[in-house]
């Protein structure tokens, strides 16, 4: 009899791997009752003229023929790879294809990981041009990515002249370039032959580690660019200047610096002694948002350098992290408002300001909504930075490091509340055995864990949000008939340590290959940091890893929150378990009920029901799907597309490739 029973059990658990087996290579789907297809051939017609569809960043599209009764049928429509990666093998650094295209005037647009723009067929997908800028693809370059292209129109020139609209990318080799958007040829009025050289009045530039990953922004004629600097080499690093240049011959127009070099700028009281003299950094890497009709253009910055030692750099270090509103006619500072005082984790504000109304006690207010690294969600009123919930200054853990001061507060916003875990305690431990749970228990006794914000230490410090967010460059997605943003976050700690700098090397060469080391040249301490990984390489808390919410932020109520991806591509064998899954890249909405996002580590684009989260439908990617997709139909008889870049993140370690991939209904 306990000869029967065994065979019972071991044939059911073989039934069980099998169905998970099934599932995970079947598609969720098998339409066999089409009575909710229906394609509507009239309707709304739109495009996507920014990375964000507009140039406050909302990612919302007004497009319904794919909505929440017909998404079920969605199918690939066409495929165009670029041919821009390196997966390692051959010796170059892994590649990320970060890219959203914009659509304007019938054309697709976007670039890829070395720079190359390519116009596209938005039909067929079939290349009508494609220009490279020649980048060294044998350089190792701190943060390889583009993320997008701009585009601009000289309404001084005649419909059908050369170069009347204009794309501009910016380069990781810090160019940023004209072209002619129908031929693809260099505008050659613009700077010398087309392009200006970005490391032009920059100090400390290091070959590699300054240049451009987001696209520009446009206002008026100006054409305004940030910069992507490796921040963590050292005290002395480039200049994080924002740079507004003329659209049609590239000369410099203004210039922001947001460490306050000129003894005038009251800014600059924030930082002890001459720290603002020699600090670098508190640069934009992400995406700027515009309001034209207010003249201004809305700042994220990042941390003043190095990330993790402060003591050079001593005060609160006002512009870094801070959402900064500039004049966008002269970059003078409209208002500021500082999210991380003296950052010592990495909490770069790496996602663009986006633009959006608040209704709000009735009353409609015009609103900047911040995604954060920490995991919290900030809403200023748009004209004057004031908080539209309290903010609270809240006393934060102190260093023992010696040389370092840290902040005594750090900004908590009340509504809406953190959208990713902020403490964690040796009970909060997860393993799959008790071996591996202990093992995670263990590490979080072992290091210095007194919530968010504990500040880096010589013996370890638990960073919860880790580097990566909370909320990263994918940002979020906001619906204007409902009030509601949407936004993906990551739920993965970091263990964060200084070293002195006499035993930075010794340490470095026996440490972990999932460790990574900076130098933080100009202090006393390198620092080596890493994520909370169990010793069978999964997260030491427990799932879900990554999740899709949406807030009301009317209320600043939490609507709803469900994990995003399965662990198919990370797991020994493809369960499709969802546990959720760390991510890079954001989301849209539409009109049609319906997000569309990839970022999660499963090589899948989800498609989710806006009002309950329910994931409605989902397709297989060709590489990782680490960038956000975008929406487009041209004419009322023509069909939706959702189209995403799915070429994959190195760093994540996710597949690699080149593909951009466009989905829409059967014809």
């Amino acid at each position: 009899m306990q000869k029967l029973e065994q065979l019972i059990w071991s044939v059911a658990l073989l039934s069980s791997v099998g169905l998970l087996m099934v599932y995970a290579y079947v598609p969720q789907w098998l339409p066999w009752d089409t009575s909710a297809f229906d394609i509507s051939m009239d309707g709304a017609v739109s495009d996507w003229p920014f990375y964000g569809r507009d140039a406050g960043g909302t990612r919302y599209s007004p497009l319904d023929q794919i909505n929440r009764e017909n998404v079920l049928f969605l199918e690939e429509a066409w495929t165009y790879r670029t041919g821009d990666y390196a997966d390692g093998s051959d010796g170059r650094q892994k590649t990320t294809f970060q890219a959203t295209p914009i659509l304007v005037d019938g054309t697709l647009y976007f670039s890829t990981v070395y720079g190359r723009v390519i116009a596209l067929d938005p039909e067929s997908g079939e290349a009508r041009w494609t220009y490279d800028p020649g980048m060294d693809r044998d350089v190792s370059f701190s943060d390889l990515a583009s993320r997008g292209v701009a585009t601009w129109v000289d309404d001084r020139r005649r419909t059908g002249e050369p170069c009347r609209r204009r794309i501009f990318v910016g380069t990781y080799d810090a160019r940023l370039i004209a072209l002619d958007a129908a031929a693809g040829e260099p505008c050659t009025d613009f700077g010398v032959g087309g392009q200006v050289d970005l490391t032009v009045g920059i100090r400390n530039v290091r070959p590699g580690h300054y240049g451009v990953t987001s696209p520009p922004a446009v206002i008026g004629d100006l054409v305004v660019v940030g910069s992507a600097i490796g921040d963590n080499g050292a005290v002395e690093m480039a200049d994080g200047s924002v740079r507004a240049y003329d659209a049609r011959d590239g000369t410099l127009r203004w210039r922001w610096e947001p460490v306050p070099r000129h003894p005038a700028d009251p800014a600059r009281d924030t930082w002890k002694g001459d720290a603002a003299d020699k600090t670098g950094a508190a640069n934009a890497w992400s995406i700027l948002s515009v309001d034209a009709a207010r003249d201004l253009v809305f700042v994220p910055t990042s941390s003043a350098s190095p990330d993790f030692y402060g003591g050079e750099r001593l005060g609160s270090n006002s512009y870094a992290n801070s959402v900064v509103a500039l004049r966008g006619s002269t970059g003078e500072v409209v208002w500021h408002y500082q999210l991380v005082h003296h950052d010592l984790w990495d909490y770069d504000l790496p996602a663009q300001p986006v633009l959006l109304d608040v209704k709000k006690d009735g009353v409609e207010i015009p609103a900047v909504a911040q995604a954060t690294k920490m995991g919290f969600l900030f809403l200023l009123h748009r004209e004057t930075g004031q908080p539209i919930f309290p903010v609270e200054e809240r006393p934060v853990p102190q260093s023992t490091v010696p040389g370092e001061e840290t902040w005594p507060t750090q900004p908590f916003p009340t509504h809406p509340p953190p959208l990713a875990p902020t403490r964690l305690t040796p009970d909060d431990a997860w393993g799959l055995t008790p071996w591996d749970r202990g093992w995670c228990r263990d590490k979080l006794e072992r290091h210095r864990n007194e919530g968010i914000f504990t500040p880096p230490s010589l013996g370890g410090s638990i960073q919860s949000p880790g580097i990566a967010g909370g909320s990263n460059w994918g940002g979020l997605a906001f619906e204007p008939n409902r009030g509601v943003v949407v936004l993906n976050m990551t739920h993965m700690p970091y263990v964060v340590q200084l070293i002195p700098i006499e035993d930075f090397e010794a340490e470095r060469a026996q440490a972990p290959k999932d460790t990574e080391f900076a130098p933080q040249a100009g202090t006393p301490y390198g620092m080596s940091r890493a994520p909370l990984l169990s010793p069978l390489g999964l997260p030491c808390i427990q799932p879900p890893w990554g999740t899709l919410a949406a807030v009301d932020l009317g209320s600043g109520e939490v609507k709803w929150e469900v994990p995003l991806g399965t662990i198919r591509d990370i797991a020994p064998v493809p369960l499709p378990i969802e546990w959720g899954t760390p991510s890079l890249g954001g989301p849209i909405v539409t009109a049609g009920g319906l997000i569309f996002i990839g970022a999660a580590m499963d090589d899948y684009l989800r498609a989710f029901d806006i009002e309950t989260g329910e994931e409605l439908w989902k397709a297989r990617l060709p590489a990782g799907g680490q960038a956000t997709p975008m929406t487009y139909r041209l004419t009322p008889s023509s069909r939706q597309f959702v189209v995403i870049a799915a070429g994959g993140h190195g760093r994540l370690g996710t597949t690699i490739g080149d593909h951009l991939v466009a989905f829409a209904l059967p014809e």
